[in-house]
Formats: C-alpha cells, sequence, structure tokens
C-alpha cells in the first residue's frame, strides 16, 4: 500500500508583526526583520532590502534574541553601598541617580572640566558623545578606538584620506587578486562572507596573511602564515621587487600623489625633509614642459618623478619617488633578507609580487564610461588594477602597526588600484583632505571652568603645534594622547586612562565616567592591575578615583567597581543613530545611514545612555543641550536630538529625508517625520551614487562638487595621496631640535627614530625590550565568527558554540614541550602568567600561539554560574599584557603602544611555555564577584517554548 507524504507547513506563521531596525550584535550594522509574537521578540532574520546584508544574517544576529532576554540586563539604577568590587549595590530611583550624577558632574565643572574623565566603548553614537563632552568642557574624553584600530584609521586618512574597515571595500564586483591582512572572523562577517563568495565564483584569487589559518583565511587560495608584527617587512619586500622589476604604475603617480613632490635635502635645517614650497605656499615639482618648477597641486602630468633639482633657493630637493625608490630597493627589504624574520619563503615573496604586477598590468579592467577629472580633464573609460586589499586589527594592534598600514597603503599605491575598477573603493563621505582638516583640541588654555571646548577632542595633529599640552609641556589629557607619548593618538588612549588616574600620572581626577567599555577585564591590559587600580585607596583609605559613573546594559565585570550604575537597555529597547557624522552604513557605490528604534519596550526600569546623557546635558546647563532661558533644547531625548540637532545649518545627525516633506537629502531642513520615515523604509536610508562618480572619488569633479553640495566635504580640491608624511617629519624635526615646541630629552630619540616620513619596519616595542630567547613564542587573540567583544560569551544560545577557549599551538611546539590535546600548560610573559589548556594545530606559524578573546569571564559576572566553563576553563591572555613597557631610558616607562598613534599593543606579546602539573582549573582564578540585586539566572535558559505551545 503507498505510504501518503505527511502534509507539512513550510511557512508557518512565527509572528503577528514584524519591525525592521538595525542588527548591533557585531559592528556590520545589518537590517534585521524582527518577528514579534504577542509584544514578544520570537525571530529575527536578515531584511533582504537592506543594502549592507541583502538579507544575509549570522549566527551573532539570529541570536540577538538571547541577548535581548539574557538573565545578566540590569534591571534599575544603583548605588553602590559596599566596597568596590563586592557588588553590594542599592536599587534607586532615576531621580535620584540622575540628581547625583548632576551632582559629582556639576562639582567638576564648575571647579576643573579635566577632573573628568569621560571615555565610551563600541557604542555607535560617538558624535554625540564627544559633542557632550566637548560643551562640558572636560579635554577627556575618546571612545575604544584607541585600543582597537587608531593605526587603521589614522595610517589611512594621513595616507589617501580613507583606509580599510568603515572607511572603503574591495571592489568585489571586478578584483581578480584580493589580500587580506590580518582580518579576525567576526570583522565585517557578513560583508567579507559574501565578497569572498562573489570573487570565489568569478575565479579571482585570494591570498590571506595571517599567522592563523582559520575562518576567512582557512578558504583562501594562498595562505601566508606570517609571524606577527613583521607584515611591514612582508610587504616591503613586495615593494621592493616592484620596484626591481619596473612594475610601478607611473602615470597613476603622478597624477594622484605627492611622488613628484621636491623634498628639502638640507641636514640640520629646521626645514629639512620638507616640501620646497612656492611663495604661495604650494609644493614645487620640476615640470619637464615648462622647463621650470610648478606647483604640485595642479598634476602637471610632465612632472618629474626623478632627479635631483636646484631649489630657488639654491638648496637641493629630491622628488618623493627618488627617495622612496631609494629607499626600498635596499637590500634590508630584499626576499632572502626578509624571509627568516617574517617566516614568508623568498620563493613566495617574489612569487605574490609577480602576480600582483601581473594582474595588475596585464589584466586591467576597463569600464567604457566618461568622466572629469578633478583639474578639468576629460575621460573616456575608467582603467582599472584589479587588486584589492583589506587589513583590519591584526595589522593594527601592533607598535609598529602605523607604520604598517602605511606600507600597505603605498603597496596599493604603486600598483594604481585605489578606488579604481576592481581595486579598493572608498565608502562615502569618504576619501578626506590629507592630512585631514580635523585639528584636536584641549590644550591648557582650551580648559576653563564651566566653559566648552573650542572644538573636538581627536583630530589628526599636523606637527608639534597642534599638540595638547599642559604650561610645563607635559600631557594635559588624562590617557597622554596628543603629547610627545603619543602624537597623533586620533582616538585617544582609553587603555591608559585607570592606570594614570590611580597614578595620578600625569594628574588625579575626581570622575571616571564609562559607558559600555568593560575594563576591568577583557579590554584592559593587565587585568589584575587595572583591577587594583580601580580599587586603590590614599592614605586616609578613600579612593583614589573618588567617583566612577557606568553606564551598561549588562552586568559585566566592571559593573561591581562603580559608585553609580546607570542602566541602558539592549539595542532592541533604543533608538540609535548611525550617522555620516560617525560611523555610517555607507557601501562604495551608496551614501547610507541608519537607525535602531524601539521594536519593544523594556520590561525593567532601564534607559537609553543617550537619552539619559542629553537629560544630564541639560540637567548640568551645558552649551547645546539648553535655551538661553535654561529649558532643555531636546526634552524628547535621543529621537528629539536625532530629528532636530544641527552640526551646521542643514547638516543633522541623519542624512536621509531632510526637508519639511523628507524629498532632500544631506543638506536641507529639519524634517518633524525624519524618523517616521526612516521606519517606514526599514530604519534605513540610501542614495545610490551617480555612476559617473562611482570611481577615483579623490579626483572626481563630479564627486568631489557633489560632495560639496551635500555637506559631505569641505573642500573640492582633489585629495592628493601623501606617500611621504610632511606631518611625520615635522615631528621628526622637532626631535632634532628644531622649533618652538620641542619633546623632552627622554623622548627625542624614540621621536627621531619611529617618525619617518616614508613607512618602514621596525621592532615592535616590547619585542625590543625583552628577552626574546626566554619569551620565544608570539602570543596573539582573534574573535570567533559567532562572537563579538566580550557579550557574545554570555548569550546562550552562542555559548553552546564556544564555552571555553583553549591555547592553540602549533603541533612542533605541542613536540617540544611533551603536550598534546586538552593538557594544561602555563602560559608566561614578562608580566606574569596564565594556566590554561592546548589543542595542537598545523595552521598556525609554528612560533605564535593563539586563542579566542572574551570567552574566559570572571565568576559573578554576566548571569553565568559558578562553575561555568567561561571562568573555570576559560581564561585570557590579558593577564599577560602590561599596559606599560619595560622601563626605557632614565627609568621613564612608556605606554605599551604605537609609539605614533598610542594604539594599543595586543599583539606585541611575547611569552613561554611549559606544561603544568596540579589542579585542572585555569589561573589567575579570581574570586567571584559580588552579584548585587541581581536575579539569580534560571539553571536552563531557553526561549520559545511559550510559542510553541500556543502553536499546538
Amino acid at each position: 500500500m503507498a505510504h501518503k507524504q505527511p502534509i507539512l507547513d513550510t511557512s508557518p506563521k512565527v509572528s503577528d508583526e514584524i519591525r525592521q531596525t538595525t542588527c548591533y550584535m557585531c559592528a556590520c550594522r545589518c537590517g534585521i526583520n524582527v518577528h514579534l509574537r504577542d509584544g514578544k521578540v520570537n525571530y529575527i532574520e536578515g531584511n533582504r532590502d537592506h543594502p549592507i546584508n541583502k538579507g544575509v544574517i549570522c549566527g551573532k544576529g539570529a541570536s540577538g534574541i538571547m541577548q535581548h532576554y539574557s538573565p545578566a540586563r540590569l534591571r534599575a539604577p544603583m548605588k553602590r553601598v559596599g566596597p568596590r568590587g563586592s557588588g553590594q549595590f542599592e536599587e534607586i530611583s532615576w531621580d535620584e541617580a540622575l540628581e547625583l550624577a548632576t551632582e559629582w558632574l556639576g562639582n567638576v565643572r564648575k571647579t576643573d572640566p579635566k577632573k573628568l574623565a569621560f571615555f565610551t566603548g563600541r557604542d555607535q553614537s560617538q558624535s554625540l558623545t564627544g559633542l557632550w563632552a566637548m560643551k562640558y568642557g572636560t579635554p577627556n574624553f575618546a571612545a575604544h578606538g584607541g585600543f582597537c584600530s587608531v593605526n587603521m584609521a589614522a595610517g589611512g586618512l594621513y595616507t589617501f584620506g580613507g583606509g580599510f574597515w568603515e572607511f572603503g571595500d574591495p571592489d568585489w564586483d571586478y578584483t581578480k587578486y584580493f589580500m587580506l591582512f590580518g582580518v579576525a572572523e567576526d570583522h565585517a562577517s557578513n560583508p567579507i562572507k559574501k565578497g569572498i563568495g562573489k570573487i570565489k565564483k568569478r575565479g579571482a584569487k585570494f591570498v590571506s596573511v595571517n599567522p592563523v589559518r582559520t575562518g576567512y583565511n582557512a578558504v583562501a587560495d594562498e595562505w601566508v602564515g606570517i609571524r606577527p608584527g613583521t607584515d611591514a617587512l612582508f610587504v616591503g619586500a613586495l615593494i621592493h621587487e616592484l620596484f626591481r622589476a619596473q612594475q610601478i604604475d607611473l602615470d597613476y603617480l603622478i597624477r594622484y600623489t605627492n611622488s613628484p613632490w621636491l623634498v628639502i635635502q638640507d641636514p640640520g635645517a629646521a626645514d629639512h625633509g620638507l616640501f620646497a614650497r612656492d611663495a604661495d605656499g604650494n609644493p614645487l615639482v620640476w615640470s619637464n614642459e615648462a622647463g621650470d618648477f610648478g606647483s604640485g597641486k595642479v598634476s602637471d602630468l610632465s612632472a618629474s618623478l626623478t632627479g635631483t633639482r636646484t631649489l630657488p633657493d639654491g638648496r637641493t630637493g629630491r622628488t618623493v619617488f627618488e627617495l622612496m625608490a631609494e629607499r626600498y630597493l635596499d637590500d634590508e627589504y630584499a626576499p632572502e633578507a626578509v624571509e627568516e624574520r617574517t617566516g614568508v619563503p623568498a620563493t613566495q615573496i617574489r612569487k605574490i609580487a609577480a602576480e600582483l604586477a601581473h594582474v595588475a598590468f596585464k589584466e586591467e579592467v576597463i569600464i567604457e564610461r566618461e568622466w572629469t577629472d578633478a583639474w578639468g580633464r576629460k575621460h573616456d573609460k575608467l582603467i582599472g588594477r584589479p587588486i584589492s586589499m583589506h587589513a583590519m586589527r591584526g595589522i593594527s594592534a601592533h607598535s609598529n602597526g602605523f607604520q604598517t598600514c602605511r606600507m600597505i597603503h603605498i603597496l596599493q599605491i604603486l600598483l594604481g588600484s585605489i578606488d579604481c575598477p576592481g581595486g579598493f573603493r572608498y565608502k562615502p563621505p569618504y576619501p578626506k583632505q590629507t592630512p585631514p582638516n580635523l585639528i584636536p583640541h584641549g590644550a591648557a588654555g582650551d580648559i576653563k571652568p564651566e566653559m566648552p571646548l573650542g572644538g573636538p577632542h581627536l583630530g589628526f595633529p599636523h606637527g608639534p603645534h597642534h599638540l595638547l599640552l599642559d604650561e610645563d609641556g607635559g600631557p594635559n589629557r588624562l590617557d597622554k594622547g596628543f603629547s610627545w607619548d603619543a602624537p597623533m593618538s586620533a582616538h585617544g588612549l582609553m587603555h591608559m586612562v585607570i592606570n594614570n588616574a590611580a597614578n595620578k600620572d600625569p594628574y588625579g581626577i575626581d570622575v571616571l565616567f564609562m559607558y559600555m567599555a568593560n575594563m576591568a577585564w577583557n579590554s584592559s591590559m593587565n587585568t589584575p592591575g587595572t583591577i587594583d587600580a580601580l580599587t586603590k585607596t590614599d592614605e586616609n583609605g578613600d579612593y583614589v578615583i573618588p567617583k566612577i559613573i557606568y553606564s551598561d546594559a549588562y552586568y559585566s565585570e566592571t559593573v561591581p567597581f562603580a559608585d553609580l550604575i546607570l542602566p541602558d537597555t539592549t539595542y532592541l529597547e533604543r533608538y540609535d543613530c548611525i550617522s555620516l557624522l560617525d560611523r555610517p552604513i555607507s557601501e562604495p557605490e551608496i551614501l547610507a545611514d541608519s537607525i535602531r528604534y524601539p521594536v519593544v519596550e523594556p520590561d525593567r526600569d532601564v534607559r537609553g545612555f543617550q537619552t539619559v546623557l542629553i537629560d544630564l546635558g541639560a540637567r548640568l546647563g551645558l552649551p547645546g543641550f539648553v535655551d538661553d532661558a535654561g529649558a532643555p533644547l531636546y526634552p524628547g531625548g535621543y529621537p528629539d536630538y536625532i530629528v532636530n540637532h544641527e552640526r551646521k545649518p542643514g547638516i543633522g545627525p541623519l542624512a536621509g529625508f531632510r526637508g519639511k516633506d523628507g524629498s532632500e537629502y544631506g543638506v536641507g531642513e529639519k524634517n518633524p517625520d525624519q524618523l517616521k520615515q526612516y521606519i517606514e523604509n526599514g530604519s534605513f536610508w540610501q542614495q545610490k551614487l551617480d555612476p559617473e562618480h562611482a570611481y577615483f572619488r579623490h579626483a572626481n569633479r563630479g564627486y568631489l562638487d557633489w560632495g560639496i553640495e551635500k555637506g559631505i566635504r569641505l573642500t573640492p580640491d582633489a585629495t592628493i595621496f601623501q606617500l611621504y608624511s610632511e606631518p611625520v617629519q615635522r615631528f621628526r624635526l622637532a626631535a632634532e631640535g628644531h622649533g618652538d615646541r620641542q619633546p623632552p630629552e627622554r623622548a627625542r630619540d624614540r621621536i627621531q627614530t619611529y617618525f619617518d616620513p616614508l613607512p618602514f619596519w621596525y621592532e615592535p616595542m616590547e619585542e625590543s625590550m625583552v628577552d626574546t630567547d626566554k619569551f620565544s613564542l608570539h602570543a596573539i587573540t582573534q574573535r570567533p565568527m559567532h562572537m563579538y567583544h566580550s557579550w557574545g560569551s554570555q548569550n546562550a544560545w552562542l555559548r553552546q558554540i564556544t564555552a571555553q577557549n583553549r591555547l592553540y599551538i602549533h603541533t612542533s611546539v605541542g613536540k617540544q614541550i611533551g603536550a598534546k590535546d586538552d593538557d594544561w600548560v602555563w602560559l608566561s610573559s614578562h608580566q606574569g602568567r596564565v594556566k590554561c589548556q592546548v589543542k595542537l594545530m598545523d595552521g598556525v606559524n609554528p612560533h605564535t600561539v593563539w586563542t579566542w578573546n572574551a570567552i574566559g569571564k570572571r565568576r559573578g559576572a554576566w548571569g553565568l554560574s559558578d562553575d561555568a566553563p567561561e571562568s573555570n576553563q576559560g581564561f585570557l591572555l590579558n593577564h599577560l599584557i602590561s599596559e606599560l613597557l619595560p622601563s626605557g631610558g632614565g627609568g621613564y616607562r612608556y605606554s605599551n603602544s604605537d609609539p605614533i598613534t598610542g594604539q594599543a599593543a595586543w599583539f606585541d606579546l611575547r611569552v613561554s611555555i611549559e606544561k603544568a602539573d596540579g589542579d585542572e582549573k585555569t589561573e589567575p582564578f579570581f574570586e567571584p564577584l559580588g552579584t548585587g540585586n541581581q536575579k539569580p539566572s534560571p539553571l536552563k535558559v531557553a526561549f520559545g517554548a511559550e510559542f510553541r505551545r500556543k502553536a499546538r
């Protein structure tokens, strides 16, 4: 008898309503459809109409349900009633919490605003938090970029007005050769996965440069298993080979870069190494056509790339190109010279260099499309070098990362592959000018009681005259940003704030105010030392950091150390603005931004941090947050601010649906229905670029003029790529004794050594200061594709994938120490040691050990039970990383950071390894944190049963 096939409902109804918002489970900012049933979140899927993910959703995004319903969510404002770390709190009302915060913050502002340190995590609302801190008047503000990606941002913006990550993307549709440097699996996971899928389908070659072969690197056609911190040496060898073989796009260099600019050669002079300039300040080139000097700003196609010239004042000038050729043709960058240090065979280096040259110059992409360049020249086609590159934290998180980033960009530019078909493509509103126009504020004279700063805290110094120093020439910022310790620290040094405050170096503070930055655990170097700093007392028994205000959505490891808790909402319960003023969602072919809005209302006594900050601004009477009569400017909180705030006339947080009827974009009147129109459009807005504006936007007249019209550019001038960086040279000249502002004696050699206007490789700081025979291994971290920052490992669904981490070591290292899978080992650095379990693998550089970051948790945090694997078998490498380098000359200890930008050098860590005996649990093993008024988590965390019961 034939069996009947069961009738299955393949499209069961999963919701009563669908609301569209923006994901927050990583930094991709994908569009999501949130399915609601009986007012509760039932299901999350990708939004097919969204420009970022086009319907794709990853495991993190789909698991946002469990983030939203986490047992670790904070429930109400709290005031500490026991010692810091004890978790002894009492719940208080919002009125009391805000009155207390206003009192603490108001007292500081009336006396000395710099005694407030306000630092935030990955909040995606830096345009608001920065404005608030500026109006408050403290110099001490920054976000998490200083310990994440400032080398990436600064290296790119100083070189070609853009950069990797949120500034641009590979041209996935046309590229034929893709190189990926140091990108962990969680970063841009949906866009990169989609892009790799595209190029794989087309047969383009994918080369990964990473000490670890997992994730994206595991599907690469060729893996370069490089030693950490040597990427610039490898890239320098590629450049060496291109120069040697004369495989360089000379026409591109003349048109778009400062390669023909003449550099003064007058050692000992105050302007040695600066550009020779005419009476109007224009950089000089030698025009072969005119037989005379001309301006480097006019893109003279006959400008000479070589030759030593006698300048009008009788001195000598050499072109940037000639100085570059001299540097990179040196034998120190020859493949044979770098192979041992990098771990990359000379034959592989030569092969990759030859492949790059072949694809760039023998497989060019031509698009028949008219466009006009910045100097009025008409073009009937777009010629592309289909080489694309992408990089992130594996490059950025080294103390030589700034120069490494610049070196990668030099490689791209020599091949002519910036913003061309098949190359790297800017995302609007980039490119910016080089160097960027934004200058930091917060020097001694800028700080006055009850007065705002004269401009933004963060920016891009053009020389020593832009440093933020005190009256004695020392740092005026608590983190020592924009001082001689880290002159070009475009994102600040958040990782140094707590340590410096506890040591009153350079001074003490009265209030530490932080938002969503887990600085008592995985976001700090030397975690035990940071905990000591948070609890440090003076001779009277008072805390050295007197007041700590903290806002978070969850009971993280940092919450118990705060004095006042301002509980945030989850991302499904609040408004957010992903703004062109901050970190937009633009793609290379579209200008775009987006919002979040409350798809569900909170079931706890919590408020969105941005609304709380605006409320505090009004209570404090900060300019820009109150009107002339002292009434709040934004009584409706953050949504009111998003719609009605203007940074300049017609320019607000959101670029879309401007004008009274929402028909304008970029610049336009306020639209009272703006948020409504965003919500109706899926919580995003996009404007496709004119096809004529799609490429060469650094020098595309149509794009430049459109950018001025729409408020995303300050000048119609072309962005000229700075292969040789004059701002960097100005700092070196100061170290040589020139100018009114000079570094202290302890810093002169440091600045002369590392502030080279042409990118170069140098040994990472820690490596040069510790016994590398003893600490012979490199140690780095990555984040798994299914988690992001610290909050993913509290997620009940994601924990089932990775609830504990292992130390991954090469099989040869395991054989050397007699270890097999799951054996316990001691991993030691000059700072301390941790005990952990190992896994052996072949897909890792033999001199490198690594683990997943932020899996290890401290007991008492995140709603996890005391026997949770995260706190018993999980561990952090942070315990081994010192926030300070070993003592240098004169006993001074610099931060463990890039000497140029102050980027935290997480990946410079050197370690030794040995088998461990004794208890099978991780060390150091901290006492559990007090859990305060948090409800105990259920023994079993599940979701969806109520919906299944109703379906039956």
